[in-house]
């Protein structure tokens, strides 16, 4: 029982702190989550980017089950920030012009089921954005968005080797994003 009293107020004391420094929760999967945690960590007003799991069934994966089991997990990042400064909508834009929304496989050269790219809402409003930016693309380039969108549950944190990898391993980081061919393919969808 002790342990359930801590855990709770270990939880609300956080979702305090957020509301009263009047920050907030976002969570993307695209693909690579070192990819993801980079293009975020770079917006103003983004407090820390996380690299974790979410959107599945199993409780605390590791990488190696959600790379090749079946928790039903993406690789997601959980986006911690500063409501005065910059919207979900931002956010959202950011994460558009970092995934190929029309690869029903994975992202780039990671495929597979936990590299597909998932949109999370937390909301009817954050849904209805999503879902905005859905038709908007399908109606310019005439393709079918295959990108999820998924209600938010629960956010695993993965493990210490994988925060701020594209920091802490920069040269091999560089290796995978361009072997990967990551901004070439972006840029032909998007534009540079």
């Amino acid at each position: 029982m002790k342990f359930f009293i801590f855990i709770f107020l270990i939880l609300f004391n956080s979702s305090t702190i957020l509301k009263a420094q009047n920050l907030s929760k976002a969570y993307f999967a695209g693909g690579c989550f070192w990819c993801m945690e980079e293009s975020f960590e770079n917006l103003k007003g983004v407090k820390e980017v996380i690299s974790g799991y979410s959107g599945g069934i199993t409780a605390n994966p590791t990488y190696r089950e959600v790379t090749y089991g079946d928790t039903g997990h993406f690789e997601v990042v959980e986006i911690i920030y500063d409501k005065e400064k910059i919207s979900y909508e931002e956010l959202l834009k950011n994460f558009w012009i970092n995934i190929d929304p029309f690869d029903a496989y994975g992202q780039f050269c990671d495929k597979g089921y936990s590299y597909r790219s998932v949109a999370f809402y937390e909301d009817k409003h954050q849904k209805d954005l999503i879902e905005k930016y859905i038709k908007k693309f399908e109606k310019k380039f005439e393709k079918k968005v295959v990108t999820y969108v998924k209600k938010f549950e629960i956010f695993y944190k993965a493990e210490d080797k994988h925060q701020d990898y594209y920091q802490e391993y920069f040269l091999n980081y560089l290796r995978y994003k361009k072997a990967c061919k990551r901004e070439k393919i972006l840029n032909n969808i998007w534009g540079s």
